[in-house]
C-alpha cells in the first residue's frame, strides 16, 4: 500500500513507526521530517518496528464500497468487512486496520487480543498491493 509502513513476511510481519529521541513518542504512520508531539522541541526520528500484538480498542463494519485508493470491481457484489482500532501493547497508540479475511464484527470484542498479519489490498495480473490486517490471536 505505502512503502515503508510495514516489513517482513508471514512469521515476522511488523508495522513500522517512528520514535522521537527527545520525547520518546511513537508515531504511526511513520514520520520522517519532525516530531508530531506539539510539546516537543524535536529530536532525531528513528524508524522502529511496532508491537505485533495489541487489544481491540473499538471496531465496526464497513457496509459501503470505499472510495479510491481502494480498488473494487463494480461488476462484483460488495462484501462488508470489519475495521478494528487496536491499542498496541508497548507503544500505547491506537492503529486502525482491516480485519483479516473471515473475521467479522461478530467475532470481535473490546479488549480481545489481536495480532498484525500481512494482507492483500488488491491484486491484478501484474501487481499485488499489500497491506496489514488484524487477526484474533489463536486463530
Amino acid at each position: 500500500m505505502v512503502a515503508g509502513w510495514f516489513a517482513g513476511g508471514p512469521e515476522d510481519f511488523r508495522l513500522l513507526g517512528t520514535r522521537c529521541s527527545a520525547c520518546a513518542c511513537v508515531f504511526f504512520p511513520r514520520e520522517d521530517t519532525h516530531c508530531r508531539n506539539p510539546g516537543c522541541a524535536g529530536g532525531e526520528l528513528t524508524k522502529v518496528p511496532l508491537s505485533r500484538r495489541g487489544r481491540v480498542w473499538s471496531y465496526t463494519d464497513s457496509r459501503y464500497r470505499p472510495p479510491s485508493p481502494y480498488v473494487t470491481d463494480p461488476e462484483l457484489p460488495w462484501e462488508p468487512y470489519a475495521l478494528i482500532a487496536v491499542e498496541l501493547e508497548s507503544e500505547r497508540i491506537v492503529v486502525l486496520g482491516q480485519a483479516a479475511p473471515g473475521v467479522t464484527v461478530a467475532d470481535l470484542t473490546v479488549g480481545m487480543e489481536v495480532e498484525v498479519v500481512p494482507g492483500v489490498l488488491h491484486e491484478d495480473p501484474e501487481t499485488t498491493w499489500t497491506t496489514w490486517h488484524w487477526r484474533p490471536t489463536g486463530v
